[in-house]
């Protein structure tokens, strides 16, 4: 008979097989299964599905503005432009043509003022009637008030341009004032109308001496805009005088002058649609005027340099 082979510990489980020393055999595991990632429904708790729901405080000022941003309208991008304060570039040839006259003013220096008068009229390129206009550099001190040059100096054929007059008088000055030509004239009321209202459509102020007192009320109104009567201006007239003269000259074309900060005078004397010899009586007219007012307390050269241009024009040094 075969002999049973009996199977050693070592031998049985080295085949995989349980020892059979009456040891329970050890329950096997089950093989974990993969992990399916939770979504919104898997979530095991209605806390968790809120969390999941609700945005997160960072994020909801920037759902806010997402949801904002679409209603707005796009910016527009920044035109390019004119500047306040900055002129428009030249052309080029407008830039060679600047050159050329501010070569030839240095070359030929000052000139007559019936030759400055003549160029003034060569070189017009606006289309409107320009203003042809005096500047003076004075050698005046104007921190001394012995030394500030100030009047009006009536022009023989005038400015050019329609002037309206106010006069502060009262009684008999109000008819003469109108009947030689002023736009309007009156006391109280129009002052009133001034102080209330802030009317000011007038170009010169007169006033009567006797007027003077009532009109300095209107001091803060009328000074800072060039307008309140001043004996230094020959804005006040005074008793004994004729309203109806005063209110003529300035019609007709009476200029008023004043140095500014820099001791420098400027005034416009006509039209450069006037005649060559009506712009050059006005020029010298204004220029000996203020030659006359020389102040007593100046010292060395009175008038450094005088200037004549037009609105649109380069300046041309002139000699009177």
């Amino acid at each position: 008979m075969a002999k049973k082979q009996t199977a050693s510990p070592e031998g049985a489980a080295k085949e995989g097989q349980a020892p059979t020393a009456g040891k329970e055999e050890a329950p096997k595991k089950a093989p974990k299964k993969a992990k399916e990632p939770k979504t919104k429904s898997d979530a095991s708790s209605p806390e968790e599905v809120a969390a999941i729901k609700a945005p997160s405080p960072q994020a909801a000022p920037a759902a806010a503005t997402a949801v904002a941003t679409p209603s707005q309208p796009a910016p527009e991008a920044k035109k390019r432009g004119r500047q306040p304060g900055h002129p428009p570039a030249h052309g080029k040839k407008l830039k060679l043509h600047l050159r050329n006259i501010q070569e030839k003013l240095t070359k030929d220096g000052p000139v007559p003022v019936r030759r400055a008068i003549t160029l003034l009229k060569q070189w017009k390129r606006a289309k409107f009637d320009e203003t042809v206009e005096v500047h003076m550099a004075l050698g005046i001190d104007t921190s001394q008030n012995d030394q500030m040059v100030r009047g009006s100096v009536p022009l023989p054929h005038g400015i050019g341009k329609s002037v309206r007059v106010l006069v502060f008088c009262q009684g008999d000055n109000v008819a003469k004032a109108k009947e030689a030509g002023a736009d309007y004239a009156g006391s109280d009321d129009i002052i009133k109308k001034i102080q209330q209202e802030g009317w000011l459509e007038f170009d010169v102020a007169l006033a009567t001496q006797d007027m003077m007192g009532m009109v300095s009320r209107l001091g803060k109104v009328l000074g800072p805009r060039g307008l309140m009567p001043t004996p230094k201006a020959g804005t006040v007239i005074t008793a004994g005088s004729d309203v109806g003269a005063a209110v003529k000259e300035f019609k007709a074309g009476k200029v008023e002058y004043r140095a500014d900060k820099g001791g420098n005078v400027h005034a416009g004397v006509g039209k450069l649609s006037f005649e060559e010899e009506k712009l050059a009586v006005n020029v010298t007219t204004f220029v000996e005027q203020v030659r006359a007012v020389k102040p007593s307390s100046v010292k060395g050269n009175y008038v450094k340099s005088i200037t004549l241009s037009a609105t649109m024009s380069p300046g041309i040094p002139i000699t009177v």
